[in-house]
């Protein structure tokens, strides 16, 4: 019963809920201005969803609201001739992408079926703009001995002579054999300096940069320090520097036919000059004679 009296149907004496019959009515005010609190504001009334018996606010997004009146984001929110332009577009950004990376990957791997068919078609698309100055592997080891040989003009009591040509590269190779620490100067000083003449010169030996003089300079300092290191009985007055190249022979297993006979590139005569003289050396006059 208590329960039934909190409802509102009746009260503790019996009474039924409703306006006291003794109190005057209220009269409104015609010049008053409307309570704004008396009528609730439209978005605020709630609404029965037909069918379901539950009340929604009008124009209201909770959880309870009609979820087709979310606006869509991304592609679905354009209209269908914008989706499809964006699909377009889409795709031809990704098929851009692929034939970029599958054309540098044939620019950097090691020759192959593709690149020796398609390989002008490869360059064309990757040279300039995306050059590359790596390779996939390591590059092929080099098949081929280089050996720098020298000789000179020695101006002595009995004359002028030429000694046989000398090759320096054998010399720091038997220094090297059996040596656990060899020094650098041993394995890379005339390597690197014979690269550096080749790189800076022609086919014909002539200069094709600043750095060719620098390069022929360096060139004489080191031969002739290594001939510095043999008595001939009298004065180195020219030099003349050649190279002999040597394909690597085939291993034995194998049925490859390659040719060993050395070919020779053969620098003009240089006459040695006081700046390419070592350190405490003879008198750089003498040189000149």
């Amino acid at each position: 019963m208590d329960s039934y009296d909190e409802r509102g149907v009746g009260g503790r004496d019996g009474r039924v809920a409703g306006p006291d019959p003794g109190a005057v009515p209220t009269v409104p005010d015609p010049g008053a201005e409307p309570d704004p609190r008396a009528d609730p504001e439209p978005s605020r009334i709630p609404s029965q969803s037909p069918g379901t018996g539950t009340a929604t606010a009008t124009g209201g997004t909770g959880p309870r609201g009609d979820a087709g009146s979310e606006p869509r984001s991304g592609m679905a929110g354009l209209s269908f001739p914008y989706q499809v332009a964006a699909a377009v577009a889409l795709a031809v950004i990704g098929l851009v992408t692929c034939t970029q990376l599958a054309m540098v990957f044939l620019h950097v791997a090691p020759s192959n079926t593709l690149t020796k068919q398609h390989g002008k078609g490869v360059d064309e698309w990757v040279y300039p703009e995306f050059e590359q100055n790596w390779k996939l592997f390591a590059p092929n080891p080099l098949q081929q001995n280089v050996a720098v040989h020298v000789r000179a003009e020695i101006a002595g009591p009995d004359g002028r002579r030429t000694t046989p040509w000398m090759n320096l590269s054998g010399e720091d190779g038997k220094a090297i054999r059996g040596n656990p620490l060899p020094s650098h100067v041993q394995q890379n000083e005339l390597r690197r300096g014979w690269d550096f003449y080749l790189g800076s010169h022609d086919s014909q030996n002539r200069a094709n940069g600043l750095r060719g003089s620098l390069s022929e300079q360096y060139i004489r300092r080191i031969v002739m320090l290594r001939l510095g290191e043999h008595d001939y009985g009298g004065t180195v007055e020219r030099i003349q520097v050649r190279s002999e190249v040597r394909s690597v022979a085939a291993p034995p297993w194998s049925d490859e036919k390659i040719s060993t006979k050395p070919s020779y590139r053969v620098l003009p005569w240089w006459n040695v000059t006081a700046a390419d003289l070592p350190e405490g050396s003879a008198d750089p006059k003498e040189t000149d004679q």
